[in-house]
């Protein structure tokens, strides 16, 4: 009924269409160092549920209800929004701002720190 040419091709769009859609949909490459220490202060974070993932507001406790396909590229967008209100760099010192703009911790980063920082959050 099928020809075993048709089924390899079958096989291979597939794999194809699964590859891509896992290339597109990966998070951003982060300093590991950078988001542990801005993490504590960031107002979302990652949870799993029942469904698989989810963001929730650290604040309110509110759930964002996000796609699990897109849950790690909504986090990052939201990363990058509050990190471009929050985040203030001083020369090679990272300082991290509260909603008042007062100032709530400070990280000295090193060159390689200093360039994903500048790249991922004021870019």
């Amino acid at each position: 009924m099928f020809s075993k040419k048709l089924v390899w091709a079958l096989m291979a769009i597939f794999a194809f269409l699964s590859i891509s859609t896992l290339i597109m949909n990966m998070p951003e490459k982060k300093d590991r160092h950078v988001i542990e220490k801005i993490s504590a202060y960031f107002p979302y974070e990652i949870t799993k549920t029942m469904g698989g993932l989810d963001i929730v507001d650290k604040r309110s406790g509110e759930k964002l209800k996000i796609d699990n396909a897109k849950v790690f590229l909504a986090f990052d967008d939201l990363l990058k929004k509050w990190g471009g209100t929050h985040l203030k760099l001083k020369d090679s010192t990272l300082v991290i701002l509260d909603d008042e703009n007062r100032t709530v911790d400070t990280m000295h980063l090193n060159e390689k720190e200093i360039s994903f920082v500048k790249n991922f959050f004021f870019k």
